[in-house]
């Protein structure tokens, strides 16, 4: 690559990414809109509120290790 080649990617560069400020922080506080949204949904909290997905896989799993019982060791090291 010569020389005027990455003169002009720099330029690029610098065109496409603005500078960043020194202390550049969010314009408001997020964590109490977490807060309020984690309040707004406690269903979402609970532990035990699995999708019928979940439990398609988790039936799936069983039935894999039921079914070939050599892939335990194969489930177990990418658990």
């Amino acid at each position: 690559m010569s020389a005027h080649d990455e003169d002009r990617i720099q330029h690029l560069l610098k065109q496409a990414l603005p500078p960043i400020e020194a202390e550049a922080e969010p314009g408001r506080d997020l964590w109490p809109a977490v807060l309020r949204r984690l309040d707004a949904h406690p269903a979402a909290q609970s532990r035990f509120n699995w999708a019928w997905f979940d439990g398609a896989l988790l039936a799936g799993l069983a039935a894999v290790t039921v079914a070939f019982p050599a892939s335990i060791p194969l489930l177990l090291y990418y658990l």
